[in-house]
């Protein structure tokens, strides 16, 4: 057995439509799949961002906890970290860190941050040269 890496992050939202489009039509994601979250009349949906970035949007009410509803934040891969940031705020997004340059470590990076529809923390990285 080996372990490949990941294969989608979940992330539990408020209004699913309002998730959806962002992740696709402002951010430019690709819709891959779909499926019937059990018996609720609710969908799932597999969202690519690229690069093996794909969040998994999980609509609200089926008994999961209210603590369990984000990650800390997610670390989108970008060629043009200043690009992304202006998309997602043109798309809805609430600024967190404007864009900025940093090392890390020995790792030059651009980064910044906002908050989606549901308040979820996303990072958009560039590794500088």
């Amino acid at each position: 057995m080996q372990l490949q890496g990941f294969h989608h992050i979940g992330l539990f939202v408020e209004n699913a439509d309002k998730s959806l489009a962002f992740y696709t039509e402002g951010l430019g994601g690709k819709l891959t799949f779909q499926f019937p979250m059990g018996d609720t009349g609710k969908t799932i949906y597999l969202v690519d961002l690229g690069g093996n970035a794909v969040v998994e949007i999980i609509p609200r009410g089926n008994g999961e906890e209210q603590a369990n509803a984000k990650w800390a934040h997610i670390a989108v891969n970008t060629d043009d970290a200043d690009a992304a940031y202006a998309k997602a705020v043109q798309a809805g997004a609430k600024p967190k860190l404007e864009p900025q340059e940093a090392m890390l470590g020995t790792m030059r990076v651009r980064n910044n941050f906002v908050f989606g529809p549901d308040g979820e923390e996303i990072e958009f990285f560039q590794v500088m040269a």
